[in-house]
């Protein structure tokens, strides 16, 4: 990355974590399904971002997660995300998952958190996604 405003946060075999500073984005990209406190630290640590940084926009690159944990979903729907949104998450961009059992559990957290005031889309790619999160007054194709 030749840019010096995007700084990479974390990356392993699990997933990578960038902040996008210039557009107050906050990217992961899981590179195998995720569990327990993995999961858990990568969305913190961008949690974290959000609330030293100012972030307000996320990019989720879900391609290689499948469902989550009933566990760590019950942990981001009433942890994770009241914190998020309290730090000014207002808008989230996903890259689904490849696994239909994943995108369908994706379609619930989509769900909730437009409830709570997130305005969400999904696409096909992550530049898709990422041009989007840069100007998301722009209207997303259907």
């Amino acid at each position: 990355m030749n840019d010096p405003t995007i700084r990479v946060i974390w990356d392993n075999e699990y997933a990578t974590l960038v902040y996008h500073a210039r557009h107050k984005i906050v990217h992961h990209t899981f590179h195998k399904p995720l569990v327990g406190t993995v999961f858990r630290e990568v969305l913190d640590r961008g949690a974290d971002i959000f609330e030293r940084r100012g972030a307000n926009k996320w990019l989720s690159d879900d391609r290689s997660n499948s469902a989550l944990h009933p566990d760590d979903g019950k942990w981001a729907m009433e942890v994770w995300s009241k914190r998020t949104i309290a730090a000014g998450w207002k808008y989230w961009a996903i890259v689904m998952p490849d696994a239909a059992l994943g995108k369908a559990n994706m379609r619930r957290f989509i769900r909730e958190y437009g409830d709570q005031g997130v305005e969400v889309n999904v696409f096909g790619s992550p530049e898709e996604a990422l041009g989007w999160l840069k100007n998301p007054t722009t209207a997303v194709a259907v």
